[in-house]
C-alpha cells in the first residue's frame, strides 16, 4: 500500500462517494488513499488537528501520521487533490488564482446543498476489491457512520 496522502471525505454523502470514484480514475499514479470522516483514521487526524472537529469538508492529509503531517481543507484541499490528477484535470488547479475566501464561499455553498442534490447514504459503501487497498478503515461499513 502507498504511504501517500489521504483524502478524508464524508462517507455517507452521495456526491462525495461519486467524487472518490472519480478521483480513483484520474489519479493515474495511484498516490491518493481515502478514509471516511466517520472512521477511525479520520478520528485520529481530528485528534491531532482539533481545528477539524467541527469541519464538514474534504480534508487532504499530507505526510499522514508523521511529525510533518499537515492538513488542507475546503478549496485548498480540493486543489491539493488535483495535483495528483492526470491531464486534463490537473489544469483545474488554475483556480488557485481565485482568492481563497471566494473559493471557500463557493465550496461552502455547494457543501450546504450536497445532501439535497445527491442524497445521503445510510452507511459508507464498501470499496470494490480492485481499489480496496487504497481505503483505510475497511471494517464493517455498518459501524462507520
Amino acid at each position: 500500500m502507498s504511504d501517500g496522502p489521504v483524502v478524508l471525505y464524508d462517507g455517507v454523502c452521495g456526491f462525495c462517494n461519486r467524487a472518490v470514484q472519480f478521483l480513483l480514475r484520474i489519479d493515474r499514479r495511484g498516490e491518493l488513499r481515502f478514509a471516511a470522516l466517520q472512521g477511525d483514521f479520520a478520528g485520529g487526524v481530528i485528534a491531532r488537528h482539533p481545528e477539524l472537529a467541527s469541519m464538514d469538508s474534504l480534508v487532504y492529509v499530507g505526510n499522514p501520521e508523521t511529525a510533518a503531517e499537515y492538513v488542507a481543507v475546503r478549496s485548498d484541499g480540493a486543489l491539493r487533490v488535483l495535483a495528483h490528477a492526470g491531464r486534463p484535470w490537473r489544469w483545474l488547479r488554475i483556480a488557485a488564482v481565485i482568492p481563497r475566501p471566494v473559493r471557500d464561499r463557493l465550496y461552502d455553498g455547494f457543501a450546504a446543498i450536497r445532501y439535497r442534490v445527491f442524497g445521503k447514504l445510510d452507511t459508507c459503501p464498501i470499496p470494490s476489491p480492485e481499489v480496496r487497498a487504497r481505503f483505510l478503515d475497511q471494517g464493517d461499513p455498518a459501524q462507520i457512520r
